[in-house]
């Protein structure tokens, strides 16, 4: 399956390892995130960092809190959501070096914290949650289940985010190049709802990663208050309603990436991500393969012989800084409207729904400055949040929890 996509090829002398991986998954039946893959394909990134993305734009994250009209409201969350695509699914980074496509497995417990410091204030990265299912059908592909919402105290308003699907071009070729594919939403308590549609080759320009998206008033999906089309990795316009004329071209090159700040791994809890799995990436980065499956092993065993002991002493994870909750009301009342929709079965009442718990947090906060330690064990959930905090500004009324 050649892709007609632009692409990076793997090694010569990696194709071997590469095409039994790949004959290995064909087979597989089940969820394909259980496999080991092979070193020369991992990321030196855990997944728990990816929710970095989402505001690493932190004027764009924060500027829907500026906006006093709820349907140009509406096109300001999806410029800020088109906005963290780029990094988070290109397989190139910011200087154009290839990306290894498999990122590291998080393991229960670990924690990612970090905080973007910039004229908007400070953004501080403290939970998220991802559902992924991984399968084979001809490629790879990646369904995310759950949602994101978004919820702007200044005007009381919600708005419920789903994930695009991710499949792999280029598999059968060696030519790896993750493309985006399928439908996502975005939609609003005011009464606005935004359909994404994601394409590997455009209508006209044959180019990759392409999109139209409509913003809309609900139950009138005929009659689009705003068209935006192009490339969620590149440029593209916005145009009102279906006339002809462009309201704004975005080029998203031009966004700067406010610096992620996080502490230095040595100051790190030992299950902090970049802590914790400091000696499987040293070894990616030196390709040490044979490091790398060691090291890996080294945590994947661990965390296995932690689960039996829990199980044989009849106890459960204990949450450091989330708790259940029977429901989320909000999550639950903005997917009724797009229950005829892709959106269908995201929010799934069976499942366990686990919230970011601030009074759990503070408390920890405190004892850990007064010297207290805490009666529970000294591990962490693997999900982050993002939330503003800025002086004298209306930023601070924005937050995002992810689902």
């Amino acid at each position: 399956m050649a892709s007609k996509c632009e692409s990076e090829k793997i090694p010569t002398p990696q194709k071997g390892a590469f095409f039994s991986f790949i004959k290995s998954i064909a087979t597989f039946k089940g969820d394909l995130s259980s496999l080991t893959a092979p070193p020369f394909l991992l990321s030196p990134q855990s997944v728990t960092e990816y929710s970095a993305y989402w505001a690493e734009h932190p004027n764009l994250f924060v500027a829907p809190a500026h906006e006093n009209d709820a349907q140009k409201r509406a096109l300001s969350v999806l410029k800020w959501f088109l906005s963290t695509l780029k990094q988070q699914h290109s397989n190139k980074d910011e200087i154009g070096r290839k990306k290894k496509m498999k990122p590291l497995n998080p393991f229960l417990g670990e924690l990612f914290l970090g905080k973007w410091v910039d004229s908007v204030g400070t953004t501080e990265l403290l939970q998220g949650h991802i559902i992924p299912k991984v399968y084979f059908s001809g490629t790879v592909h990646i369904d995310r289940k759950g949602y994101g919402t978004m919820h702007i105290d200044k005007y009381n308003e919600d708005h419920l985010i789903t994930m695009p699907k991710v499949h792999v071009e280029g598999l059968m070729s060696a030519s790896l190049a993750p493309e985006l594919s399928g439908t996502s939403y975005i939609r609003s308590s005011s009464g606005y709802t935004t359909k994404i549609e994601y394409h590997c080759k455009g209508w006209v320009s044959g180019k990759r990663n392409s999109f139209l998206a409509t913003i809309f008033h609900d139950n009138h999906e005929d009659e689009p208050i705003y068209v935006a089309e192009g490339q969620w990795n590149d440029k593209y316009t916005i145009k009102e309603g279906n006339r002809q004329n462009i309201l704004e071209t975005v080029d998203v090159n031009t966004y700067s990436r406010t610096p992620l700040t996080v502490a230095p791994v040595q100051n790190q809890h030992h299950l902090e991500s970049r802590r914790a799995w400091k000696p499987v990436v040293d070894a990616i980065n030196q390709g040490d393969i044979f490091a790398v499956g060691q090291e890996k092993s080294k945590i994947e065993n661990e965390q296995r012989e932690m689960r039996k002991q829990e199980k044989g002493e009849g106890k459960d994870f204990p949450r450091r800084y989330f708790s259940l909750a029977k429901e989320d009301p909000v999550g639950e009342k903005l997917a009724e409207g797009l229950k005829n929709t892709s959106m269908k079965g995201a929010v799934d009442a069976h499942h366990m729904i686990w919230l970011w718990d601030e009074e759990k947090y503070q408390r920890i906060q405190n004892n850990q400055k007064s010297g207290t330690k805490s009666p529970v064990h000294s591990r962490f959930d693997s999900a982050i949040s993002m939330s503003i905090d800025s002086t004298g500004s209306s930023a601070s009324t924005d937050s995002f929890r992810g689902r």
